[in-house]
Order: structure tokens, then C-alpha cells, then sequence
């Protein structure tokens, strides 16, 4: 790994390490080392090396919300009455646990949010108790996904 312009150039086998915990983060250190031909101890220095890079980011378990029940996926484009209400209607979204992200953007939302919830009915009711009432949202719109066919990261 070097850092060039402040970003990061990964080598060969850094690629390989990380396609390697991308596809499972639980493939043990020793069958990546086994794999890419060095040792384990190696795979831990250039792991340690990559994550103080600020380049990982940590990794997770990845819950199946439909074995949860939560079966409908929805982006909800915001109003906002003006944009220096962004900030506190962020603090209220925050508090919604159906919201899974919030982007400020470009174009015709201040606020582009994506929800998950149980079926439409639950979505309604966030859509209009949750987010609606929040000071400052003017108007919300609305689009649900029926099925997401393309679910990847950056590729290494």
C-alpha cells in the first residue's frame, strides 16, 4: 500500500486480501495467507496497515430483514421549507428506526432518504406520523422498490 495525492495505491495482494474478506469477513486469516502465498503474519500487518488508512471501514453480519418481517423497501424524496432546516430535520430522522439512510442532495429533494418496513400500510404510517410531521418538511415523494437486482460494493 502507498499514498499517493492522499489516496491510497493497494497492491496486488492487498486486492486480493480484500476481495477475499468482501466476499465472506469471516474467511479466516490463514486461508487468505494460504491463498495468496504469505503468512498469516503478514495478512494481519497489512489488515492493521489498511484499516489505520482509514480504507476499511470495519465489517458486519448482514441481516435478512424479510426473515424479520420487513418486506417493503421505499426512497422518500424530501421537501424541506428551506434548506437551513436540513440539520434539525436530520436530528428528527435520525430518531426513526425505519430510516436506513439520509443523503442531502442535489435536484429536487433537500433530503433523499431510504426506509424499510413491514408492508405498505406500516410505510404509510411512518411516511405520514413520522416524517411528514416534522417542522420544516413541506411535502415527501414517494417510490418503492419491488426488487433489488444489483446489490454490490466499489470493485478492488
Amino acid at each position: 500500500m502507498k499514498i499517493k495525492n492522499e489516496h491510497i495505491i493497494i497492491d496486488g495482494i492487498d486486492k486480493k486480501i480484500l476481495r477475499a474478506l468482501m466476499e465472506d469477513a469471516r474467511t479466516p486469516v490463514l486461508e487468505i495467507a494460504r491463498s495468496v502465498g504469505i503468512s498469516g503474519a503478514a495478512i494481519h500487518q497489512r489488515l492493521r496497515k489498511l484499516e489505520k488508512s482509514g480504507l476499511i471501514a470495519g465489517s458486519k453480519f448482514i441481516i435478512n430483514p424479510a426473515i424479520l418481517g420487513y418486506t417493503t423497501m421505499a426512497y422518500v424524496g424530501v421537501y424541506l421549507d428551506k434548506a437551513m432546516n436540513n440539520p434539525e430535520a436530520v436530528k428528527q430522522l435520525q430518531k426513526i428506526p425505519e430510516v436506513l439512510e439520509c443523503h442531502y442532495t442535489t435536484g429536487h429533494w433537500s433530503i433523499f432518504l431510504k426506509l424499510l418496513c413491514r408492508d405498505n400500510a406500516h410505510l404509510m404510517e411512518v411516511l405520514n406520523k413520522n416524517i411528514q410531521s416534522i417542522s420544516g418538511v413541506s411535502r415527501t415523494e414517494t417510490f418503492i422498490s419491488l426488487d433489488q437486482q444489483i446489490d454490490r460494493q466499489i470493485s478492488i
